[in-house]
C-alpha cells in the first residue's frame, strides 16, 4: 500500500481541524502556496515544514514521513539502545537490536534512522565475528554515502571497509579501499583534513599487513606532518598510534614507546574503547621491547586490556594480539610455561591465516619453549613463524627469526640446518 505524501498528509491534517488554506497560510505564506503544497505540485523547504507542523500540532517528522511520533520514538529508544550495547561490547545484542529496526516497515519511510540502523548493524557484524556480511553492508553504505554531505562518515564507511577486508585476510582488497577513498580526497581538495588522516590510518594498517614497510613507513611520517598540521586531536591520536605500530615493526622500539605515549596522552577515556585497548597493546609491546625492566608494568596494562576485550566488542584478532603480547611479558617474567598457554590460545584464534600477528605469537611461542627447553617444538614452530614472515615480505622480522632458530639449532648440535638458518637469515637482509 502507498503511503500518503507530504502534500496529502497536510491536506488532511488541516481538513480534519477545521482549517482553510488561507487560515494555515496566514500570516507568513500565501493560501495559493498551501494549495500548491497540497496537490504535491511545490515542495516545501526544511524550515516552511517545521512551521506547518507547527501550525497543525504534530510533528515535522510526521509530515514527511507519514510516521506517528510514538514509533518515531520507540525506534530511537531501540537505536539508541542498539549503539549503547555496541559501545558496551554486547554485539550479539547490538546486531539483534539494529536488525529489529531495519525490520520495521516504518523504518523506509526515515532514512536518516535506516542509515543509522545500517550502518550500526555492519559494525555489530564486524564486531561479532560476522565479516561476509559486514562487508556486503559496508559496500552498500559506501555507495550511497557522498564525502560532499558529510565527510567524515563517508570516510568512516571507508575505514571500517578496509579494516573489515584486512581481518578477513583480503589485505590487497583492504589496501586499494583505502587507497581509492584517500586519491578520492586528494582529487577534491580534501587531504588537509581529519577524514584524510583517518583514511591514511587505515591504508598505513594495510601496508603493515601486506609487510610493504617502507611504504608504511613513508606513509606515517606523512600521516604525522599532516596530523599535527591539521591541529585535530582525534587525528593526531591516530597517526601517532598507527607510527608507533610502524616503529614497533620496524624495531625502532624507542621512538614507538615515545608515540605511543603521545596518542595515549591525547586519546584520554573518551574516544573508541577499542582503538584505546589496540593502542595499549602496542604500547605494552614496546615496553617490553623497548624496556625489559617494566615488564611488570606491562604486563599490568596488558592484563587490564585482556579483561576488557574477553567481554567487550573486540574481534579475534584484537584478543589474539593481547594474548600474544602477554604472553611475551610472562616470557620476560620467568613464566614460559603461562606464555605457552597464552600464545597458544592467540593461534587458536588466528585459525592458519598467515597474518603478522599470527607469526609474532609464533616467535612468542617458539622463545617460550626454548626457555622450557623443549627445542624440538621450538624449531617446528620458529620455522613456521620465519617462513610466514618471509612469505609476507617483512625482511627484517623474519632474518631475526631465522637467526634465533639457527641459536636454537646451534644447542641442538643439528650443524647443516643451522647453516642453513643463518643463510636465510641473511637473504632476507639482502647479503
Amino acid at each position: 500500500m502507498d503511503r500518503e505524501t507530504l502534500g496529502q498528509r497536510i491536506r488532511a491534517l488541516r481538513i480534519r481541524q477545521g482549517v482553510s488554506q488561507a487560515q494555515l497560510a496566514f500570516p507568513e505564506l500565501s493560501d495559493s502556496y498551501i494549495s500548491l503544497i497540497e496537490s504535491d505540485k511545490r515542495v516545501p523547504a526544511p524550515s516552511v515544514v517545521d512551521l506547518l507542523a507547527v501550525k497543525l500540532n504534530c510533528s515535522a517528522t510526521y509530515l514527511v514521513s507519514g510516521v506517528s511520533e510514538d514509533v518515531v520514538d520507540e525506534l530511537r529508544v531501540t537505536l539508541d539502545y542498539a549503539e549503547i550495547a555496541l559501545r558496551n561490547g554486547a554485539a550479539a545484542e547490538a546486531r539483534a537490536r539494529f536488525a529489529e529496526v531495519l525490520a520495521n516497515a516504518d523504518a523506509v519511510a526515515l532514512p536518516e534512522m535506516l542509515h543509522q540502523a545500517r550502518w550500526g548493524h555492519a559494525l555489530a557484524l564486524e564486531a561479532a565475528g560476522e565479516l561476509e556480511q559486514a562487508i556486503a553492508g559496508l559496500r552498500a553504505l559506501t555507495e550511497e554515502a557522498s564525502a560532499e554531505a558529510d565527510l567524515d562518515h563517508w570516510a568512516r564507511v571507508h575505514v571500517a571497509l578496509s579494516r573489515c577486508l584486512r581481518e578477513r585476510g583480503d589485505i590487497s582488497a583492504g589496501v586499494q579501499a583505502a587507497e581509492e577513498a584517500l586519491r578520492h580526497l586528494i582529487a577534491s581538495g580534501a587531504d588537509s583534513t581529519d577524514a584524510a588522516v583517518h583514511l591514511g590510518a587505515a591504508l598505513l594498517a594495510a601496508f603493515i599487513e601486506r609487510g610493504d614497510l617502507v611504504r608504511a613507513r613513508q606513509l606515517a611520517g606523512q600521516l604525522v606532518e599532516r596530523a599535527e598540521r591539521i591541529g585535530g586531536a582525534r587525528a593526531r591520536t591516530v597517526a601517532y598510534s598507527e607510527a608507533a605500530n610502524v616503529a614497533q615493526i620496524r624495531g625502532e622500539y624507542e621512538e614507538g614507546v615515545a608515540l605511543a605515549e603521545r596518542a595515549l596522552m591525547l586519546a584520554g577515556d573518551g574516544g573508541d574503547p577499542r582503538e584505546l585497548d589496540r593502542l595499549r597493546v602496542v604500547y605494552a609491546g614496546l615496553l617490553l621491547r623497548a624496556r625489559p625492566d617494566q615488564a611488570v608494568q606491562a604486563r599490568e596494562l596488558l592484563a587490564r586490556v585482556s579483561g576488557e576485550i574477553n567481554a567487550g566488542s573486540a574481534g579475534e584478532i584484537d584478543v589474539a594480539r593481547c594474548r600474544t603480547e602477554l604472553a611475551r611479558a610472562e616470557t620476560a617474567l620467568g613464566r614460559p610455561a603461562e606464555a605457552v598457554r597464552l600464545a597458544e590460545e592467540a593461534l587458536e584464534l588466528l585459525g592458519d591465516a598467515p597474518r603478522r600477528v599470527r607469526a609474532g605469537a609464533l616467535t612468542v611461542l617458539g622463545e617460550a619453549c626454548v626457555r622450557l627447553g623443549d627445542r624440538d617444538r621450538a624449531v617446528e614452530v620458529l620455522t613456521r613463524a620465519a617462513t610466514c614472515l618471509e612469505d609476507m615480505e617483512s625482511s627484517r622480522e623474519a632474518a631475526q627469526a631465522w637467526f634465533d632458530l639457527a641459536e636454537v639449532l646451534a644447542e641442538t648440535g643439528t650443524q647443516e640446518p643451522r647453516m642453513a638458518a643463518y643463510r636465510r637469515a641473511l637473504t632476507c637482509v639482502g647479503v
